[in-house]
């Protein structure tokens, strides 16, 4: 998808004068937003209409960001890509995000400029609005029950191993850089510590030393990774 796109997004915010802001500067760039003030009718107009994204507050009213998306990935007919919007920061905070579904992370407060270009790269991930089984290979992921399968067999991972397979499994048979998984896993605040390389490494045990077969997850030496099946 190129800079130009134009987007139908839904953006789901209790708090008017920060709703009226990013609507008009979304607007400016050529898209088109609708408005929720509360977690109910927000998770109703994305189950009702066709968006391309949903920009989520996570404290809302009637449902918050958690539930709206735990009830949108249960009940919604293809994959709607979900940016989370919120005041906590936290990496406790974060992985409970991506538990309940959520695709990507913005830590208030955050540049508008850098919300309109993250919802260009969400929308342009290759699988993103797909249905909601991606296949590769003999490994298979199902992004609503957050499940991944290897011959099969359920594959037991952590929430930020299932981040990794899925951020590689949605741009397969590209590779992504170890910068873009970072600030994909962690946003513009990674740890000091080299935990990318840990987290590959559990991933790795759970998605490859099991099976007689080759390995899938694959490290493109001063690149990055990608995931390759076996042919």
């Amino acid at each position: 998808m190129s800079s130009t796109a134009r987007l139908n997004i839904l953006l789901i915010e209790d708090h008017a004068a920060l709703c009226d802001t990013i609507a008009e500067y979304l607007g400016l760039q050529g898209h088109r937003v609708d408005c929720a003030g509360d977690g109910k009718l927000g998770l109703d107009m994305a189950l009702a209409q066709h968006y391309d994204l949903v920009l989520l507050d996570l404290n809302l009213p009637r449902l918050d960001g958690l539930q709206v998306c735990e009830q949108l990935r249960a009940t919604a007919d293809r994959h709607l890509p979900v940016l989370m919007l919120t005041a906590r920061d936290q990496l406790g905070d974060k992985l409970a995000g991506f538990a309940a579904g959520a695709d990507d992370y913005l830590a208030k407060p955050f540049e508008l400029a850098e919300l309109a270009a993250r919802c260009l790269a969400m929308a342009a991930r290759p699988r993103m609005q797909q249905v909601h089984v991606l296949e590769i290979g003999d490994l298979s992921l199902d992004r609503r029950r957050q499940v991944a399968r290897r011959q099969g067999q359920v594959l037991t991972l952590q929430p930020l191993g299932w981040q990794i397979l899925l951020a590689l499994a949605e741009v397969h048979p590209a590779l992504m850089s170890r910068h873009e998984l970072t600030r994909r896993l962690w946003g513009d605040e990674p740890p000091d510590s080299d935990a990318l390389r840990s987290h590959i490494y559990q991933l790795r045990q759970a998605l490859d030393k099991p099976f007689d077969a080759p390995p899938m997850l694959c490290t493109v030496a001063g690149q990055g990774y990608r995931l390759e099946p076996a042919s």
